[in-house]
């Protein structure tokens, strides 16, 4: 991977406020081991630990 790739990879992970030099974490942590949750849409939006297994299932039930 080049280094177009991985400029590419840390704008979708953080949001970088340069007015206050504040970085953010764009996705949720994972409430039991800590790690970064992905978020998916398709069949049912959720969030999920690919580390742990985790989910949390978002909206109407």
């Amino acid at each position: 991977m080049g280094k177009q790739g991985v400029k590419a990879a840390v704008r979708l992970y953080y949001e970088v406020d340069v007015k206050n030099w504040k970085i953010r974490l764009k996705n949720k942590k994972c409430p039991r081991c800590g790690r970064v949750m992905a978020h998916h849409l398709k069949p049912v939006e959720r969030w999920h630990c690919g580390y742990c297994g985790y989910t949390e299932f978002v909206g109407k039930q």
